[in-house]
């Protein structure tokens, strides 16, 4: 659900958001249908969506959990598995904080109700869930809990008293969505998704019923794609304060889950340590990780981070496009002591404009910025060709995306034009424009530690600079980034989004999103709103396809963000890990042995 929001710190470097990359293309899809339509434990994306698993609970290694036909049930446990974080995670409140690494490492402790199918993405397996049931209406889910679930044990860090391991139920799930929906709580950027939820009703400790005013397409993935929070460790005496919730830094610190891994501990600027739990119901169905620890060292440039993984610290690593072409003929590789992973990625970069600032208020200007770039050549020189263009937030193999819209061409001369039309002239001779007055000058956030950026910033400024626009560029750290983009309280920025599978662009371009959602460059477009709307209420994969079109061409002429590039994924693993597979997501560590 998330996959489409979630800002990715760095894409190049975080391998977390590189495990989670996919394509989709209409074969695919078609197939897709046809296995839900033929699987009564798949949910087809036409309406007619059918029960996910028979009622009674399965015995050991049962087929109705997801994804066990990828894990090896004969996997020796143990060893570690160590890859890198470029810088701390803000925290690991999995509802106030959608900063990637710390979603990934929240992901690997706790578990949602159901999981996507690796291999077929379209297809949601029960796993928390014992079952789930989509009314007829579309509007409408029945969920049962298996009954083998339980939280984790801690130490609460405000009495200091022990809590043993307790049981997950629905009024734990109740609770999550009514955390959601509490407009004093700061998750913004998740809310938009549950707006159309109406209620949630608890039928026994494990069987709840999710009730939805209308139909929305991603209501399935927001439902099934929840992460419970378990509600004996936010509600301190009995009840629940958000103020609470969103600065309890001792907390935010920790993880309570029922997943896989248990968290043991977190050292600021150093690494963050999991363990395998011995507790994690999915032992009993194959679905246990086989590696005993995930390790996360904080390493915060990749040079370092690079000799570090051939200096056998670390295991795993996304490699940045340098690193991948000029640096992997060495004994290491061509030895075969690490293997190289590439595919190509869901996500894209971008530089968005604050429309708050005169400089960006039109799109002419937007437009002429995006003309001023010369992206083919950044493409080549910064990322040695490992990516494509692209046009907006589809991917460009996506079957969403139209492959007859080319993306701006760079053009300076028709870039200058546009802006002498927008009313941008050097009237005193100094080489700057201005308009109204006011000089065209802006400051780009750069992120420190970032190697990309300092290589591709300079180079747009120069670009800038040629057309009589003087571009600032000023250093900050990630988490003063992230705060500066909550806060509306830059110019420009250059991050990136990952992709999602069932395309929902309304937390980060629908109007209604500026204030408080994603739309932090304040884009406002009613005919473009309507489309989203109408996106999320179709069900028809074609119309979906036609939808997003549009969207994409409105976006196209609006340019709120120059739309930069899709990266691929590069992949450096140590060949001693075995069941490496890559899907549609990506790799999926989680299976790993040695």
């Amino acid at each position: 659900m998330l996959l489409g929001v979630v800002i990715a710190y760095l894409m190049f470097t975080l391998i977390q958001s590189m495990e989670r990359m996919h394509r989709s293309n209409r074969q695919v899809l078609a197939k897709l249908e046809e296995i839900s339509r033929n699987n009564n434990q798949g949910v087809s994306l036409r309406p007619q969506a059918v029960a996910a698993s028979a009622d009674a609970e399965k015995p050991a290694f049962s087929a109705a959990i997801a994804n066990r036909e990828f894990f090896v049930s004969a996997a020796p446990v143990g060893g570690k598995l160590v890859s890198v974080l470029s810088a701390d995670p803000p925290g690991f409140n999995p509802l106030t904080s959608n900063e990637a690494s710390s979603r990934a490492i929240y992901e690997l402790c706790s578990t949602t109700l159901a999981e996507r199918n690796w291999q077929h993405p379209e297809r949601f397996e029960p796993l928390l869930a014992l079952s789930f049931e989509v009314g007829a209406d579309k509007k409408s889910y029945r969920v049962k809990l298996r009954k083998d679930v339980f939280w984790q044990s801690f130490t609460d860090p405000d009495s200091g008293k022990y809590v043993p391991p307790a049981s997950v139920t629905a009024h734990d799930v109740k609770f999550t969505v009514d955390v959601i929906k509490n407009m004093d709580v700061n998750c913004a950027s998740l809310r938009p998704y549950y707006m159309d939820l109406s209620k949630v009703e608890v039928v026994n400790d494990h069987e709840l019923l999710f009730y939805w005013d209308k139909e929305y397409y991603g209501s399935l993935a927001a439902t099934l794609e929840l992460f419970p929070l378990p509600r004996h460790f936010y509600m301190q005496n009995g009840r629940f304060d958000p103020k609470k919730f969103n600065n309890d830094h001792k907390r935010n610190r920790m993880i309570v889950g029922c997943g896989p891994y248990i968290f043991v501990k977190w050292d600021k600027a150093r690494r963050i340590v999991l363990r395998r739990n011995p507790g994690y119901f999915g032992r009993n169905y194959g679905i246990a990780p086989a590696i005993e620890e995930r390790i996360f060292e904080i390493i915060k440039h990749p040079n370092t981070q690079f000799q570090a993984l051939t200096g056998g610290k670390v295991d795993m690593l996304a490699l940045s496009p340098e690193q991948w072409t000029r640096r992997s003929s060495i004994p290491e590789f061509t030895r075969g002591t690490l293997k190289r992973h590439r595919y190509p990625g869901s996500g894209y970069t971008y530089i968005g404009y604050n429309q708050q600032n005169h400089c960006f208020a039109d799109k002419l200007t937007r437009q002429a910025l995006t003309m001023l770039i010369d992206r083919e050549r950044l493409l080549k020189e910064l990322l040695y060709g490992c990516g494509k263009v692209v046009n907006g937030p589809f991917a460009p193999d996506s079957v969403y995306a139209d492959a007859k819209l080319k993306p701006f061409p760079y053009d300076p001369a028709r870039a200058k034009e546009l802006l002498k039309k927008a009313g941008w002239h050097d009237s005193n001779g100094d080489g700057i424009l201005e308009r109204n007055g006011k000089r065209f000058e802006f400051t780009m956030l750069q992120i420190s530690g970032s190697s990309m950026q300092a290589r591709m910033l300079p180079m747009i400024k120069e670009f800038f600079a040629a057309a009589g626009i003087d571009m600032k560029l000023q250093t900050v750290e990630w988490s003063v980034y992230i705060e500066r983009l909550k806060s509306r309280n830059f110019d420009a920025c250059n991050l990136g989004w990952t992709g999602s599978i069932d395309p929902d662009p309304y937390q980060i371009f629908h109007s209604s999103q500026i204030s408080a959602g994603d739309n932090f460059v304040g884009l406002k477009n009613l005919e473009l709103d309507r489309a989203i709307e109408a996106l999320r209420r179709e069900f028809d994969i074609d119309k979906r396809i036609e939808l997003c079109r549009k969207i994409e061409l409105l976006l196209y002429d609006e340019q709120p963000y120059t739309f930069m590039f899709c990266p691929d994924a590069l992949v450096a693993l140590r060949s001693d890990y075995k069941n490496v597979r890559l899907f549609p997501y990506g790799l999926r560590a989680i299976a790993f042995y040695l």
